[in-house]
């Protein structure tokens, strides 16, 4: 989207932060301005330019193959792959240091694969990796923010580096706000909100330009029952919408609620790709959790449980 000009706004970002002097509320107005005027002056020197090419005509379909990623020689992720369909919504799930978040790096662009491709409409994502990124919506399972701007500012500051049209931007950061029932802290640095409110501002931010790939990692975290039901209903929507969605998640209960397709990932290697009406009739099991726990857990954790209560009152 901006070429050779992004790294500016990077390196403003970093040599900018006025994370050390928080109570200093000049600086960080005179930061927040400065990195306003960075991102227009990018727009503007971007403007002219020739626009690289699309991602060719065809279905937005998100296509893993062979997927690798190595450490010093060891596998995190070893020869995955699978395929997204616009309008499904593919689980993604695996214990802890099962490959799940290298592979959504990797899915995101922040990390290059050791081996194996991603592609996208048929084309490799690394080929024109800013048009990809222009495209995709990214919740990451942590929610590092800028604590210092506000949630309204940090809704602007995304959508001007998406270079959304003003009065679009807006309109939307107002509607999301407002949906969101983060109006009434609009004007309130991050640092003071909730790790519920952080995780709506996350998703509002992954959805403010419309994109065509939505990739989430623990989307739901932090949110109380009500926001994490409405987010439910958000994904099948955006599903409906003929939205590419992947969902990683260690919530079973919730993958087998909205996804229409899973993969589970164990010490990097997929063991199962599949709808979950499929795995249930194939090892005959009747919920997601018996089936994960068929494949992936090896240990008796009914009996690791009591173990540890007897620990704890010894």
């Amino acid at each position: 989207m901006f070429g050779d000009a992004a790294p500016l706004v990077l390196v403003l970002i970093l040599d900018g932060n006025p994370s050390t002097n928080e109570s200093s509320h000049l600086a960080l107005t005179s930061f927040w301005n400065k990195l306003l005027l960075a991102v227009s002056k990018v727009l503007a020197n971007s403007a002219g330019r020739p626009r690289k090419r699309t991602f060719p005509f065809g279905a937005m379909v998100l296509d893993v193959v062979g997927l690798t990623k190595r450490y010093s020689s060891i596998p995190a992720v070893n020869q995955v792959s699978f395929t997204v369909e616009p309008g499904k919504v593919l689980g993604y799930l695996g214990p802890n240091g099962s490959g799940k978040s290298t592979t959504v790096k990797m899915l995101t662009g922040l990390l290059l694969p050791s081996q194996g491709h991603i592609l996208y409409r048929g084309d490799d994502i690394q080929k024109q990796l800013i048009e990809y990124k222009s495209i995709l919506g990214y919740v990451p399972e942590d929610a590092q923010l800028y604590n210092y701007l506000t949630g309204r500012q940090y809704l602007q500051l995304v959508g001007r580096l998406r270079a959304l049209p003003p009065k679009v931007l807006e309109r939307r950061i107002d509607d999301f706000l407002q949906l969101f029932s983060l109006y009434k802290n609009r004007h309130s640095a991050l640092s003071s909100y909730s790790k519920g409110m952080r995780q709506k501002i996350l998703i509002s931010a992954a959805l403010l330009h419309n994109p065509e790939i939505l990739i989430l990692d623990e989307p739901e975290s932090g949110l109380d029952v009500t926001s994490a039901l409405v987010f439910r209903h958000l994904i099948r929507a955006l599903a409906t919408k003929g939205k590419t969605i992947l969902y990683s998640s260690h919530v079973l209960e919730v993958v087998e609620k909205v996804c229409s397709q899973i993969v589970i990932l164990h010490k990097g290697r997929m063991m199962a790709n599949d709808s979950v009406e499929n795995l249930r009739q194939l090892m005959q099991l009747p919920s997601l959790s018996e089936i994960f726990t068929q494949l992936v857990i090896s240990e008796d954790t009914e009996k690791l449980a009591k173990e540890i209560v007897e620990a704890m009152e010894q």
